[in-house]
């Protein structure tokens, strides 16, 4: 046996199971964003032309360009459509099984949460719970390193953008408390 048909194999014990039911298949979400972006596409060409997609005396009106470019996303989404809808009558692919799907949104919503604590409590605040939750609760990370490594990096941060950069971040109650 040669160096070269050895093959390290190595197993991540937090992978999702191989027998994870199904929630979706490819082309029940290849056809649902098709529709999308047809929807999408039909919107901003409406609003090109109604905004002027026209050649006047002086060039192109402000929407041509736009609605030209929504023309080419719709005939491409008609297309993706069809060729789904064509496709979905054969064997059904899975897009993502339950197991899949609980892993990604473990990592989804604790974002769509930073995003809204950022508004409430500024960026720093959300940044070190993020930090420190996604460590302790993904990683399962000591909560004293996780909570040490969420106050350096946000500590970093501050410094780096606040007052080296001068750089306008959202700003919380923490921050007005300690003026700034």
């Amino acid at each position: 046996m040669s160096q070269t048909d050895l093959e390290i194999v190595v197993e991540d014990p937090t992978a999702p199971e191989d027998d994870s039911p199904s929630i979706v298949s490819s082309g029940t979400i290849e056809i649902v964003v098709c529709i999308l972006l047809l929807a999408l596409a039909v919107t901003l060409g409406y609003d090109n032309w109604r905004t002027g997609a026209a050649w006047d005396a002086t060039g192109p009106e402000p929407g041509y360009f736009p609605f030209y470019l929504s023309i080419v996303l719709g005939g491409g989404s008609l297309y993706g459509l069809i060729a789904a809808l064509v496709a979905h009558r054969r064997a059904a692919e899975i897009f993502v099984t339950h197991a899949q799907a609980r892993r990604v949104l473990a990592v989804f919503v604790p974002t769509l949460l930073f995003c809204l604590v950022t508004q409430l409590l500024g960026l720093y605040v959300a940044s070190f719970l993020l930090i420190a939750g996604f460590m302790r609760l993904v990683g399962k990370i000591a909560l004293w390193k996780s909570l040490l490594t969420a106050f350096v990096f946000t500590a970093i941060m501050f410094v780096t953008f606040d007052i080296a950069f001068d750089v306008i971040m959202p700003k919380g109650p923490l921050e007005a408390a300690l003026g700034r």
